[in-house]
Formats: structure tokens, sequence, C-alpha cells
């Protein structure tokens, strides 16, 4: 699993996720931010336990949904990609509202840098999260049920 396609897409999706709501939780922010930083500690946290549970084998031992676990985990994905596609969306409005501040002798603390930093991040984490929704849907249409 950790060599694989999706163990090493979770890692990514797990470090871009971390740059995402430490870039945020830095800053100053005021507004709809909270809920991007919502969005990314939920989904970091979710992502941290599908990688474990995955990693470890453990997943047959959740109730329900362990004998659907590549299905759960296209399932996170899709919802993560568009959670994470608002949450980006949000950033880049607050990027842009704070482009004002973005002159280079302007005296006061500005958190325009610090949204344009995490509206990549957020961008990167959407891109991640399709793509391994895309590669959980290739194993499903494959008639494989388990995600390694």
């Amino acid at each position: 699993f950790l060599r694989g396609p999706l163990g090493v897409l979770r890692l990514l999706q797990l470090l871009a996720g971390a740059a995402f709501w430490v870039t945020i939780a830095t800053s100053k922010y005021q507004g709809p931010v909270h809920f991007a930083l919502f969005v990314s500690v939920l989904f970091w946290l979710l992502t941290l336990g599908l990688y474990f549970l995955t990693l470890l084998g453990k997943y047959e031992l959740v109730p329900v949904l362990g004998s659907r676990w590549l299905v759960v985990n296209v399932a996170h994905d899709l919802l993560a990609a568009a959670l994470y596609g608002a949450a980006t969306g949000v950033m880049i409005d607050q990027t842009q509202r704070h482009s004002y501040c973005n002159l280079k002798n302007y005296p006061l603390p500005c958190a325009y840098h610090a949204f344009l930093a995490a509206s990549v991040c957020g961008g990167l984490c959407l891109g991640l999260y399709l793509l391994s929704a895309l590669y959980g849907c290739c194993r499903r249409y494959q008639g494989k049920q388990e995600v390694v």
C-alpha cells in the first residue's frame, strides 16, 4: 500500500492538506475562511484515518463500511474534492479581496500572501482527491473490491 498509487496519493493529500490548513491558521482570518479551515482540518483527519486503517489492514473492523472499503474511499475522495473545490473558491475570493495590500510599501499586516498560498494548496488538494477518486473508480470498474 505504501508504494502503490493510492498510498502515495494519500500521503500527498495529507501533506497538501496540512499545508492548506496551517497556512490559513497562521494568518489573520475571518468570515468565510472559517469554512475553508473546517473543510481542510476535517478531511485531513478523515484522510489520516483512512490511510492508517488501510495501511494496517483493519478496515474490515469498521462496521457496515468495512466490506465496501473501495466504495467508501471513492465516496470520501469525491466529497473531499467537492468541498475542497468550494474551500478553494472561498480562498480565491478572499485573495482577491485582499489584493489591495499587495503593494510593496504597504505598512499594515496583510493576509494576501497567506491566502494566495492557501488557494494554491487548496487547488492541489482538489486535484489529488480527484486523482484518487479516479483511481478508485478504475479499480471498481475492473471488478476489484479491495483498495490495494
